[in-house]
């Protein structure tokens, strides 16, 4: 069974533990006679719908690529998760302002045996699917998944909350409905913001982790023709489509053919191992001769400049004696205009015999 099939799988056990709550309370409301009952057992069908949207963003993500979006549609499921998201968040402020109103008109809540017995079933089970639709979801990276997890189990928190002042209020005589409710409904409104944050992320280019590019650089480095893993940019299309390039940095005696099987190589191991898309770059770092002192002599002055985390792509253009090279500032500069003026002016200084073509660069992905 493969990723999506797995998580529209867990959609359905969500459905279907909707289904079973709607219909158990639906009976117990006409039996009871109770029509908050029957309103709660509709409540119940509308939970569905987060299962419901994430299977259908899931099969809208398997579309194949075409002209209009020649990734793919991966990037359909964060559009779930953000619906999903919106509804736990109107949840908690629904749940607040109703929590207010308690605070300054409190009411005694009337429990009946029917009633409680629904309450605590209707707990044990959103519990239970929360914490296995959660669980799937972050196993199968689903931000979908996780939302709609995470609306069952707040679901269950507020319908404990309420049974919990009750029971507060039958022993001491204080109703602190409204009280417990507020606080719960700033915690559901607070996760909800956080829930909504993790896919828009993924839409606006979050960087790939810290650990994933290490792990990136660490392989590409095994060629031993790969002196520098450079320039790693990398873009989500969807949970399981990764785009992007990079450069490395290889011996300048290097022949076309020869660099032609390093990069197919470079990015049919980047595919295989980590689903990326990917373009390798070249740069050239000279082996002997002059230009290589001229080159360890530069970035040596380079390395031991103030402020600068990295260097390379490192270019000689004899007819003009221009030197190019990208450099990469550390989080210390805010002004990179000003930082670049007052380093070219330095290196020249250094070095008066050539001319300088300096481009700030920057760790897009580190």
């Amino acid at each position: 069974m493969n990723r999506n099939q797995e998580i529209i799988r867990t959609s359905i056990v969500g459905i279907a533990a909707n289904l079973f709550l709607a219909a158990f309370k639906a009976v117990a409301g006409w039996v009871a006679g109770s029509v908050a009952i029957i309103m709660d057992a509709v409540n119940n069908l509308s939970d569905a719908m987060s299962s419901v949207i994430t299977i259908v963003g899931t099969k809208l993500s398997e579309k194949p690529a075409d002209r209009s979006h020649p990734f793919g549609y991966g990037r359909v499921e964060y559009f779930s998760a953000i619906i999903i998201a919106v509804i736990v968040l109107s949840t908690g402020i629904i749940s607040l302002v109703e929590s207010v109103k308690k605070i300054f008109n409190p009411t005694s809540p009337d429990y009946t045996t029917v009633t409680l017995v629904i309450i605590i079933v209707a707990i044990i089970v959103k519990i239970v699917m929360g914490w296995y639709v959660k669980r799937e979801g972050t196993k199968l990276k689903s931000n979908a998944l996780v939302a709609s997890g995470a609306d069952a189990t707040f679901d269950a928190v507020v319908t404990l909350s309420t049974l919990v002042s009750a029971g507060i209020m039958l022993l001491t005589g204080l109703n602190l409905d409204g009280f417990i409710g507020t606080a719960i409904s700033l915690v559901i409104i607070k996760a909800g913001i956080g829930m909504v944050g993790a896919p828009v992320g993924e839409l606006l280019g979050k960087s790939i982790p810290k650990e994933m590019v290490a792990r990136i650089k660490t392989d590409v480095m095994k060629y031993p023709e790969v002196s520098g893993v450079y320039d790693i940019i990398l873009n989500y299309y969807g949970p399981n489509a990764i785009i992007g390039s990079l450069h490395v940095s290889v011996p300048d005696t290097m022949t076309a053919r020869s660099i032609h099987s390093l990069t197919r190589r470079i990015t049919e191991q980047l595919y295989d191992k980590y689903n990326i898309i990917a373009t390798v770059g070249i740069y050239a770092h000279y082996t002997s001769g002059e230009l290589s002192a001229l080159q360890n002599s530069i970035l040596g002055f380079v390395g031991q400049y103030p402020h600068i985390l990295q260097s390379h792509g490192f270019f000689y253009f004899a007819e003009t004696h221009t030197i190019t090279l990208d450099i990469i500032p550390d989080h210390t500069i805010h002004d990179d205009e000003a930082f670049h003026r007052q380093f070219v002016t330095a290196i020249t200084k250094q070095f008066p015999d050539y001319n300088f073509n300096i481009v700030m660069d920057h760790l897009y992905s580190e």
